[in-house]
């Protein structure tokens, strides 16, 4: 319950960074409102990462039976990463249409992910080595089948940071891509 309510917070929180335009002069509303395209696509990749987040924070629960202290650091510091993306989806929200300013928003928020990547693993394999929290009795492929996809995860990400120092579009593009790839459960090669 303390996971889903910081979770909860913190893709709420999202929406605070798209703000009311303010008309000044005679601008039109809708011009203000397409002006702040760049919060809008911050709020989609960072909502949706999130969420996924949140769902597969709920697969790997459903597996754990005990949980220790270890554990529950690890939980911590995942849960602080979660929190911390609104600062870089903020970043985002206000640079994205500074061409001076994007490639080093881009490069904090998908840094960020990397971290994040590495926490959910981290969180993942202390879990699953040797089934030390998880129930015995779970099937050995769903088990490898998770590892398998959290192996990806840093290396994705960090394929979205070091992208942006290329292009952010494709940087952004990678990172809308990996919440997909996420959303699907693990597959294991037989």
């Amino acid at each position: 319950a303390f996971s889903d309510g910081v979770i909860a917070i913190a893709i709420t929180l999202l929406v605070l960074e798209i703000r009311v335009p303010h008309l000044e002069g005679g601008r039109r509303l809708g011009n203000g409102l397409w002006d702040i395209w760049p919060a809008y696509l911050a709020y989609i990749i960072s909502f949706f990462t999130i969420g996924i987040m949140w769902i597969n924070h709920h697969r790997l629960f459903r597996l754990i039976k005990r949980v220790d202290d270890v554990f529950l650091g690890l939980n911590v510091l995942l849960l602080m990463m979660i929190t911390f993306v609104n600062f870089p989806t903020s970043l985002l929200a206000d640079h994205l249409d500074n061409p001076d300013e994007r490639r080093t928003a881009a490069l904090v928020y998908s840094g960020t992910f990397v971290v994040t990547a590495i926490a959910f693993n981290g969180l993942w394999r202390y879990a699953s080595h040797h089934n030390r929290l998880i129930d015995r009795k779970t099937d050995l492929i769903q088990v490898k089948a998770i590892t398998q996809q959290y192996n990806y995860g840093p290396l994705m990400y960090l394929a979205a940071f070091l992208s942006a120092f290329l292009s952010v579009p494709l940087s952004l593009a990678i990172n809308f891509g990996l919440a997909i790839f996420f959303a699907l459960p693990g597959r294991a090669k037989k």
